[in-house]
């Protein structure tokens, strides 16, 4: 039997995207004398994907069968693990059945298992460039390909006279100036993280679920040094890391420096709030709960990517609390010296948004003016600090659920209300500033906030010089030849 290559595609509800995942999968080169096979896991699907993944199937030539789930309670992992045991048994098996002499031989010609999402499509020889690093060394466990998001084509191109305007505009792969505005922000944050990675080695705390290429003994080392009946497990909201983090006690986890995958964004400001918020707390929860049992080499990395993130927000609130008062007060006194973290901010992200591929002209001219890095930032540090204080309250959320609730649509965005309610409180502070200008503007007013002030001054300079070496830092690495 052939040494062969198993892709593992989870599906909940995916008769939209399935074809386009396959059809990838479809233009794959494969390694000489390897074959492919590929697993869907119809999971407690209601629609037509199980009938759409046999049909693309046979379109596109695939040797391909589809399991269907059933009480699956564990979401995503839970497929992923049922097509393990498809192919390896199932240890809590209470017949303890055993492999016919066809399966034990079909096991040991699975030299990898390839874990996709059904809204992913690989680049033409992605395959085969995941396979040359899996096989380029014997201690590497999983190496992941770059992800690049999808940008929605203009909605212009529809006509509203068209009979499939409203299923075309669903679909997804259309969308109107902030939606495209939004997918490409997301493209830039992930060809930051790409760079970054591949800067320091290529190696990753994280092989990402839509495209990764796992060996399989990476895998049943995670199984049997955990006593598990599967590798991926639900302790955590980001059972992709988790799984990482297992694999990184033996094995090198590396992100492929060619192979690229294209992936759907999060086209809305709630989709991404509430996918950031999954992200966000399953990392601060791996980092932070004994319980899991599990470290990574990576730590530091990741808290200091915390800390990043605390300083920016520090920073923001203290310029624009000092400029408040000091306004208020009439003791604010402008400094040309200002100008120097933002001008570095503006150099570098000007950097990211043309290493970003198929970047487009006028992102790049957002990321010049900061407007883009900017919104988006505060996108992040509003998850930041919503996940941070969520770790003090007494009940644990569902991330998985939280998140698809919010992409089919059932729950709602409160982004309206927070902008009116930011809007109210300045124009309140403004009237109150106009209102009693003679008294905050008096000698013993500002004698009084005179040392707040210096104090908060001081703070912020040295956070400000502490931010702008780092920014010097990543502009220096951003020299290299690197793509994302």
């Amino acid at each position: 039997m052939k040494p062969r290559i198993v892709a593992f595609i989870p599906a909940h509800n995916e008769e939209k995207s399935i074809r386009d995942c396959l059809a990838g999968l479809g233009d794959q080169t494969l390694p000489r004398d390897v074959e492919l096979d590929v697993i869907v896991i119809a999971d407690n699907c209601s629609d037509r994907t199980e009938e759409v993944a046999l049909a693309a199937g046979e379109e596109f030539n695939l040797k391909l069968k589809v399991l269907t789930t059933e009480n699956n309670k564990q979401r995503k992992v839970g497929a992923l693990n049922s097509a393990w045991k498809s192919i390896y048994g199932d240890p809590l098996d209470l017949y303890d059945k055993r492999l016919t002499v066809f399966q034990e031989y079909y096991k040991t010609s699975v030299k990898a298992v390839l874990g996709m999402d059904a809204d992913s499509r690989l680049a033409p020889d992605a395959l085969t460039q995941l396979w040359e690093g899996l096989m380029s060394s014997r201690n590497i466990g999983g190496v992941m390909a770059k992800y690049t998001m999808r940008m929605p084509k203009k909605r212009s191109l529809l006509s509203k006279d068209d009979v499939h305007y409203e299923e075309m505009l669903a679909s997804g792969q259309y969308g109107g100036p902030i939606t495209r505005w939004w997918t490409h922000q997301q493209k830039q944050d992930m060809a930051s993280w790409l760079l970054n990675l591949q800067y320091s080695g290529g190696s990753t705390y994280v092989l990402g679920g839509q495209a990764t290429l796992f060996r399989p003994e990476a895998l049943q080392d995670i199984i049997e040094e955990n006593k598990l009946d599967g590798p991926w497990q639900d302790e955590s909201d980001v059972e992709d890391m988790l799984l990482t983090w297992q694999i990184q006690k033996k094995w090198k986890t590396l992100i492929s420096p060619t192979a690229r995958c294209f992936v759907d964004a999060m086209r809305s400001y709630h989709t991404f709030r509430q996918q950031r918020n999954k992200w966000q707390s399953g990392t601060v929860e791996l980092l932070t709960n004994s319980n899991i049992g599990v470290k990574s080499k990576h730590r530091g990395k990741i808290w200091r990517s915390q800390f990043k993130s605390l300083v920016d927000l520090a920073i923001r609130f203290l310029l624009i609390s000092l400029i408040a008062i000091s306004v208020a007060t009439d003791q604010f006194h402008w400094s040309w010296i200002w100008l120097t973290p933002v001008v570095l901010a503006s150099i570098l992200n000007t950097i990211l948004a043309l290493k970003t591929p198929m970047h487009r002209t006028i992102d790049v001219i957002l990321a010049v003016l900061l407007i883009s890095p900017e919104i988006y930032l505060w996108v992040n540090l509003i998850t930041f600090t919503n996940v941070w204080l969520g770790k003090l309250s007494a009940n644990k959320k569902d991330g998985w659920a939280i998140q698809y609730s919010a992409e089919r649509g059932t729950t709602r965005s409160k982004l309206t209300e927070g902008v009116i309610a930011v809007i109210l409180f300045i124009a309140l502070v403004t009237y109150f500033c106009i209102d009693q200008h003679a008294f905050l503007t008096s000698a013993p007013v500002q004698t009084v906030m005179y040392p707040y002030l210096k104090t908060g001054w001081t703070i912020l300079t040295y956070l400000t010089v502490f931010t702008s070496v780092a920014m010097l830092y990543q502009i220096w690495t951003l020299r290299g030849r690197h793509s994302a």
